[in-house]
């Protein structure tokens, strides 16, 4: 039954993926109750995932040099000049004033969103969707992360595994729980965008969604697709690019051209014009659903690559967000089906390892079940943002008791 007078729920998230999770726990929430008034702090990024929902954003903020990755190198210090400290402190002030009128917050991310929550001295459920106990086999929160967790106001701490709740709760947490991981809510496949085709061999490329860092992942992944078009008897290929909506896709054209690739509409041609590259904007769901395997230079879209069920190969980028230390953490998180060649930017001889996996991994007859155990164990079934919602709302009505 709908809570009467209707709640007010703000989403508070610190990323490009925690945004899509926060997006993913509002359509929970309003197939729960389509009366909630919902409102959003994105604190990295323009929290498109809330504007294409229609939820207003309690601060409109810009997207920083890093995309977010401040702890990586130079970062902080490019953040810095662009304003990084001015809009933070007024993200701070916004939470600290507005977040008031709102009668639960929920914090998804790391330690920084559950600070931005607990300034709003409102009841906080908790999404810890930034960390798991796959990376170390047991999760060392921070003192400043476990203080905030056991705060009276902090109603019910979501983990985005069942293993990680189970850590948390065997340490002493027992506001610990699991109730899904929402990024498996995708819209259905399309066979109108992009469907399987018999006899070829279908990668799908994940460049990510930070630009100009994308872009130039891509150019990367042209030069495997040109590696596995040598492969003698490994084709016939097809390749599907998951595009994100963005003006910077402008910029391809002579980064493409620079490594022997013409952009002809929607369409990569290759020099010599026997391979091709399809860009499918928004199809993100359905290229997985026709792909074999993904190549995979991204977050988010790496997992729910695994979720599908399909083998992920990375190359190491320049980053700032996909190197060396990304990919690899990635690998501990999502376990064995996840595979990164090298450990420096990709160069020619990394290509041409990365060509021959790739045509390893596909001839091998028990790859299928091991993605599937990985997909249901690391990533979990769809349903929840719904779960999620659900318990976001019984921790509302349960009251100051909340789950404890």
């Amino acid at each position: 039954m709908p809570l009467s007078p209707a709640p007010r729920i703000l989403l508070i998230s610190n990323g490009h993926g925690e945004d899509l999770n926060g997006g993913l726990i509002a359509d929970g929430l309003r197939q729960c109750d389509p009366g909630l008034e919902l409102a959003a702090l994105p604190i990295v990024g323009a929290g498109s995932p809330y504007g294409r929902r229609g939820i207003p954003l309690l601060y409109a903020g810009r997207t920083l040099p890093s995309g977010g990755m401040v702890y990586q190198g130079l970062n902080l210090w490019k953040d810095l000049a662009a304003g990084w400290l001015q809009q933070s402190l007024a993200q701070l002030w916004t939470a600290w004033r507005q977040g008031r009128r709102f009668d639960l917050v929920v914090s998804i991310g790391d330690h920084v969103p559950l600070i931005f929550a607990l300034l709003t001295g409102r009841p906080t459920v908790v999404f810890l969707v930034s960390t798991s106990s796959y990376y170390e086999g047991r999760l060392r929160l921070s003192a400043l992360t476990r203080w905030c967790c056991r705060r009276r106001r902090v109603r019910v701490v979501l983990t985005r595994d069942a293993f990680t709740a189970t850590d948390l709760q065997a340490q002493g947490q027992a506001k610990a729980l699991f109730r899904g991981y929402p990024i498996m809510d995708l819209p259905p496949p399309d066979p109108g965008q992009v469907a399987r085709l018999p006899g070829s061999r279908t990668l799908a490329l994940v460049p990510g969604s930070r630009f100009p860092e994308a872009l130039h992942n891509l150019v990367l992944m042209l030069r495997l697709c040109g590696q596995l078009g040598g492969q003698a008897g490994a084709g016939p290929w097809r390749f599907l690019v998951a595009v994100v909506e963005s003006p910077h896709w402008r910029e391809l054209e002579p980064l493409a051209a620079a490594v022997g690739w013409r952009l002809d509409g929607d369409v990569l041609r290759s020099a010599g014009g026997d391979l091709e590259v399809r860009l499918l904007p928004g199809a993100l769901p359905s290229i997985l659903a026709a792909s074999d395997l993904v190549v995979g230079m991204a977050g988010t879209a790496v997992e729910q690559a695994v979720g599908f069920g399909l083998p992920v190969v990375q190359l190491v980028g320049r980053g700032p967000q996909f190197s060396y230390a990304f990919a690899e953490s990635q690998m501990r998180l999502l376990g064995p089906t996840v595979h990164t060649v090298g450990r420096r930017p990709a160069d020619t001889a990394d290509l041409q390892e990365a060509a021959g996996l790739i045509v390893r991994l596909l001839a091998d007859p028990e790859l299928p079940q091991r993605c599937a155990d990985a997909a249901l164990e690391r990533v979990g079934p769809p349903g929840g943002s719904r779960r999620i919602a659900e318990t976001v709302l019984e921790a509302l009505a349960r009251g100051p008791g909340g789950f404890s």
